[in-house]
């Protein structure tokens, strides 16, 4: 589906209406394409932190050129600040005197990472000073413009050497739509990254289950799990079975057709991946429905539908392949929330509930897996589908425009951000939910 506010902008007369209306003005994302290196540009380092040192080999190791001096003249792509140093309010100015005189030369697109201590294991002065980061990074999320994004990676001590798919992820095309986050990295069990062999294939050899995965945001998270390597089982309802098996031919992967709320769903599907495959190494909670309508009108059947797909039956999956070790070690476990579940939304308080429940299957097994097992999720914003497009166009072009990109997101992006929890580079990102929602302006 296309923007066509975008792209009349871009007119000799949309861009004299911008001008003289004050208009948003969205800058066109630029996206990542297979083949292609994750930064075309060079990203300039800064701070005194304990990941300094390391931050130059690591980014060469994932094919991005890096330099901590600059030349007159030059544009850059990205910068990245290590703040593991700043130890209380003071040293909060290196921040300003890094990023001053370097915020006008970057290029259309750019892409800014902080490194921070997680707050929660330091203490006083220090972690006053880790906390303010997040105030620091979200803001300047909103004045970058260009189609810029900012980033906070907290990295608790003991997980310095996990960051690289992360810094991967967030200073490339990748992270698109994904601005203002903050990502815990090590705050959560197991610390150490599996090792990445080819960082342009880094699924290789996995399974990834995808649920609701014939179309939209499904089929695009089927599409670049496939692109990274893996080999997918795509599982969605039998009404959906011609688009499913079309999908699956396609991308040389597998199928299931079924309703997830089934009494015999998860077994199903346990038996499937451990006789079929072996296991599972991915598992992609996609599938979901909005039965929308104001709590006052709301029938009972509305209510338990949408509970039962977006919640209850991804729970049940997860606890049958966790119990029957159907999960690979070093596994991943992917839900998807919404904004939704985080600053709510009228007439969706069913949808809102199951959002926020999906958050809360994460907070309650972040702690708990084992294995290397991970669990996250990604929270989208306005992601333009066919789905949306049916939207009034008064309320769609202010769900696009109220964000610090002033533009709706693709699924693409979506499924870039589960590639990325994916990764066996991304052990240590675990019990994270992230926002694909161009930095939304209200309520999250």
């Amino acid at each position: 589906m296309s923007d066509r506010y975008q792209g009349f902008v871009s007119s000799p007369i949309g861009k004299l209406l911008v001008k003289n209306l004050g208009l948003p003005s969205p800058t066109r994302l630029e996206r990542y394409a297979a083949g292609e290196p994750l930064v075309q540009g060079t990203v300039v380092l800064g701070g005194a932190g304990r990941l300094s040192a390391q931050l130059p080999t690591l980014l060469d190791g994932l094919g991005i050129a890096s330099t901590s001096t600059t030349a007159e003249g030059e544009t850059y792509k990205g910068l990245v600040f290590d703040a593991t140093g700043i130890t209380d309010a003071a040293g909060l100015i290196a921040l300003q005197e890094f990023f001053t005189p370097l915020l006008r030369r970057l290029d259309t697109c750019p892409r800014v990472v902080v490194l921070g201590t997680t707050p929660e294991s330091v203490t006083g002065s220090e972690r006053i000073a880790q906390r303010a980061l997040e105030g620091f990074t979200r803001s300047l999320g909103k004045e970058l413009g260009k189609g810029g994004t900012v980033q906070l990676v907290y990295v608790t001590e003991g997980a310095d050497d996990a960051v690289a798919s992360t810094l991967g992820f967030f200073l490339s095309p990748k992270s698109a739509y994904v601005s203002g986050q903050v990502v815990r990295i090590g705050a959560h069990q197991e610390k150490k990254a599996e090792p990445v062999a080819d960082w342009t294939r880094p699924l290789e050899g996995k399974i990834a289950l995808v649920t609701g995965a014939s179309r939209g945001i499904g089929e695009q998270i089927a599409r670049v799990l496939h692109r990274d390597g893996a080999k997918v089982v795509g599982v969605d309802v039998p009404q959906a079975a011609s688009e499913l098996q079309a999908l699956m031919r396609e991308l040389d992967g597998d199928f299931l057709t079924l309703d997830i709320t089934a009494k015999d769903a998860p077994q199903r599907i346990a038996h499937h991946l451990s006789t079929e495959h072996g296991g599972v190494d991915i598992v992609v909670h996609n599938a979901g429905i909005t039965r929308d309508k104001k709590l006052a009108n709301m029938a009972e059947d509305r209510w338990s539908s949408v509970i039962g797909v977006n919640l209850t039956a991804p729970e049940k999956i997860t606890r049958v392949l966790l119990d029957e070790k159907v999960v690979n070690d070093n596994g991943r476990i992917i839900g998807v929330a919404s904004i939704a579940g985080i600053a709510g939304n009228v007439g969706q308080t069913n949808y809102a509930a199951s959002k926020a429940g999906v958050i809360g299957f994460v907070d309650s097994l972040a702690d708990d897996l084992g294995r290397g097992i991970t669990i996250n999720a990604v929270a989208p914003g306005f992601i333009i589908t066919a789905m949306t497009a049916a939207v009034p166009f008064a309320t769609r072009e202010v769900g696009q425009r109220l964000n610090a990109l002033s533009q709706g997101g693709l699924p693409v992006d979506v499924a870039e951000a589960i590639a990325w929890f994916a990764s066996p580079g991304s052990t240590a990102v675990n019990g994270n939910v992230v926002r694909v929602c161009g930095q939304m302006m209200l309520g999250a």
